[in-house]
């Protein structure tokens, strides 16, 4: 007899066979041209003109970071609210259907988002900008049509990674450019009439709608918006904070899909699914939001690895100062006391801890399983020698 939990993974495993044996990114792509370097410089400042405030020195720009309640990309939601917030450069809400927790996958939980009602009621006028992350379910009714009506209402529109499905639902991506992750190249052709896949950009705007490739693609993308409002100096500060030199659209998609290897390797770690270890993460008061996304992420990404927030005393108050919520050290449930600690370096810089966490990854799990996880997460290349020592 098969327990409830053994059941469930085979049905998941099972699932994960039908997604990938239907799944195509399409043709692979040629790499980029090499004389790409005016086109970078022409395509990035695109951005930055298209994104900039409507009316210069009015009013502080209002930043939405769209969620759903019951599912939004960790590193999609925590990292441009952070980054923008540490800008200073605009008002930025987390904006769900409901008022309070968003959960988020593949971890954790926060609280303290926005109802759409109350949003509105602050903000009749509508948002200057909507971020939209990726979400467990792309087509939500309340979601899209809130997002169509702040289109409509003169908001600029970002979808990061595969929240570039929920753009597209809203009717935002008809006849436009588009970037997005890699894995839903196939299916945003297939359901935007007259829509365009542009290769080899980490972000593509067109006509106020703009889309990202995957989850790490953020980075680049809020430096970029950071200079469009805030100027090239305070997006500069801000990318050594984070341990990035720059924020161009500089992409090689040509890595990025599904061959026969792929997905076999992809099918056999989803049927592994007794060898999950629960880990925890242990958080403070000032945790940073972006070190604390992209390090957990990536751990959850091995499917080796499920990861709880512990603390001193339950609940804590992020950088950005938004609640995470974690679960008091001392309950003695097994979980919070006796599992392994996810490793979390106090003293890198996020996109440093990222690199970090790769290689602790390769060297527990192998390379080959590193190298599925920086697929997932469109990571193109280690940007330092962040396993010495």
């Amino acid at each position: 007899m098969f327990t409830g939990s053994f059941s469930r993974a085979l049905v998941a495993a099972g699932m994960a066979v039908l997604v990938l044996a239907g799944c195509s990114s399409g043709a692979p792509l040629p790499p980029p041209p090499r004389d790409d370097a005016a086109a970078l410089q022409r395509d990035q400042q695109a951005f930055v003109d298209a994104m900039k405030p409507r009316s210069p020195g009015g009013s502080r720009p209002v930043i939405a970071v769209l969620a759903s309640n019951d599912g939004t990309e960790m590193t999609d939601l925590l990292l441009p609210y952070a980054v923008l917030g540490r800008a200073d450069i605009a008002d930025v809400r987390i904006v769900a259907p409901r008022a309070g927790r968003i959960d988020l996958f593949p971890a954790l939980q926060v609280d303290g988002a926005q109802d759409f009602a109350g949003f509105d009621r602050t903000h009749p006028a509508g948002a200057d900008y909507v971020i939209v992350p990726a979400m467990l379910k792309d087509d939500a009714p309340e979601i899209t049509a809130w997002l169509r009506r702040q289109s409509q209402q003169g908001a600029r529109v970002i979808g990061v990674c595969s929240g570039a499905l929920v753009v597209g639902q809203a009717g935002l991506l008809d006849g436009r450019r588009f970037a997005g992750h890699w894995y839903d190249r196939g299916t945003l052709l297939k359901r935007h009439a007259g829509s365009t896949h542009l290769p080899h950009r980490r972000y593509v705007v067109d006509r106020g709608v703009a889309t990202t490739t995957g989850i790490t693609a953020s980075v680049p993308a809020m430096l970029a918006l950071v200079e469009a409002i805030g100027g090239r100096e305070k997006a500069s500060a801000l990318a050594a904070e984070l341990g990035v030199a720059s924020w161009s659209p500089a992409h090689d998609s040509t890595p990025f899909g599904l061959d026969a290897g792929k997905r076999f390797a992809y099918l056999l770690n989803k049927a592994a699914f007794w060898r999950v270890e629960r880990w925890s993460v242990e958080v403070r008061d000032g945790t940073d939001d972006v070190s604390l996304a992209l390090a957990v992420d990536a751990w959850e990404r091995t499917g080796r690895v499920r990861v709880e927030a512990v603390s001193a005393s339950g609940p804590v108050r992020l950088r950005s100062g938004l609640v995470l919520l974690a679960r008091p050290a001392s309950a003695g449930d097994g979980v919070s006391d006796g599992a392994p600690r996810l490793p979390l370096s106090a003293t890198l810089k996020p996109v440093p801890q990222l690199d970090r966490t790769l290689c602790e990854i390769a060297g527990r799990h192998g390379d080959a399983r590193r190298d599925w996880v920086m697929l997932e997460m469109e990571y193109p290349a280690q940007q330092g020698a962040a396993c010495a020592g």
